[in-house]
């Protein structure tokens, strides 16, 4: 008798230390981060060649060349599958994420193709910082976006963020998709600047969705549905991997490109905003978001500004 008792009082407190050892939420990988936040993406599209503003890969037709990716843009449609670029990068109470839109054409079609307002690669894009709340994937506070020389400043419903050395620039406007509500960004077509989504009749379009598979080619450009897949810019062989690569890029940062203007489109750690201050260098969107963010943006409440990781440094 006293055996069982003996028993079944160790099972009972050993139910009660399983309990309360418990662990928190679990902390989610970068690709899961990723696709939670991944936006919902509005793409502008012009009808003289739609497919021009498609999204694709840097590396579309197989090859890191760069000098070569305005001319095979329409060699073959299934190559501009959907895809976006991402990283991540922590301090101690943020994510700081990066999303990179490539098409292999910033193109016009008047008066003349190639001129120095057309330029071969061109990729823009989006931060978004997410507090560490204990939740699982965290609250979003804030996002900038890139078109061309110029960031724009944007907060969700809620966020206590106001302005700061930058004025912010609108509200975002939310998306539920996948279980998530997300936030949901709009890209021009041709020049392909990214900004928030207004919310308006996208005329000729493509509406992009994050997938956690493979990405799809638009069947027009017109399509209101299209998935887009995630592609790391920290993966084995891909774009930060290339960063040294004389095919790929003509200087730090900057792609080879010469068709319109040479040399005229950036990758994420080349991004920069022309009027921002001396004291923002080229390419801190990516390289060390936590401190443009702590500039552009006031009342940010607890914000750390040292890395517990980042890719780039």
């Amino acid at each position: 008798m006293f055996a069982r008792i003996a028993i079944f009082t160790s099972i009972a407190v050993s139910a009660t230390v399983l309990a309360v050892a418990t662990p928190a939420t679990a902390v989610p990988t970068d690709a899961a981060l990723a696709l939670r936040w991944a936006p919902v993406h509005y793409q502008d599209t012009d009808s003289s060649d739609y497919d021009a503003d498609y999204l694709s890969t840097v590396n579309f037709d197989s090859d890191w060349d760069a000098k070569n990716n305005w001319e095979r843009q329409d060699d073959n449609l299934s190559w501009l599958s959907g895809a976006v670029y991402y990283s991540v990068v922590e301090t101690g109470t943020h994510w700081h994420l990066v999303y990179a839109f490539y098409h292999p054409r910033d193109w016009e079609d008047f008066p003349d193709p190639f001129s120095q307002f057309t330029h071969e690669n061109d990729m823009e894009g989006v931060l978004l910082t997410v507090r560490k709340d204990g939740s699982e994937y965290g609250v979003l506070e804030s996002m900038v976006t890139v078109a061309h020389s110029d960031f724009y400043s944007y907060t969700p419903p809620g966020s206590p963020y106001t302005d700061g050395r930058e004025n912010i620039d609108g509200t975002i406007i939310m998306q539920n998709y996948g279980g998530f509500s997300r936030p949901t960004t709009f890209q021009e077509a041709k020049g392909h600047g990214i900004y928030r989504w207004g919310g308006g009749d996208l005329g000729d379009g493509v509406v992009y969705f994050p997938s956690g598979g493979a990405g799809e080619v638009p069947s027009s450009g017109n399509d209101r549905s299209v998935a887009y897949r995630l592609v790391p810019v920290f993966a084995s062989g891909g774009l930060w991997a290339n960063r040294n690569n004389a095919l790929t890029f003509a200087s730090w940062g900057t792609f080879r490109g010469d068709n319109g203007k040479d040399n005229a489109a950036n990758a994420p750690w080349g991004w920069d905003d022309g009027n921002d201050g001396s004291d923002l260098q080229r390419g801190l969107l990516a390289t060390d978001p936590a401190k443009l963010v702590s500039i552009y943006f006031g009342n940010e409440g607890t914000f750390a500004l040292t890395y517990v990781r980042n890719g780039y440094v």
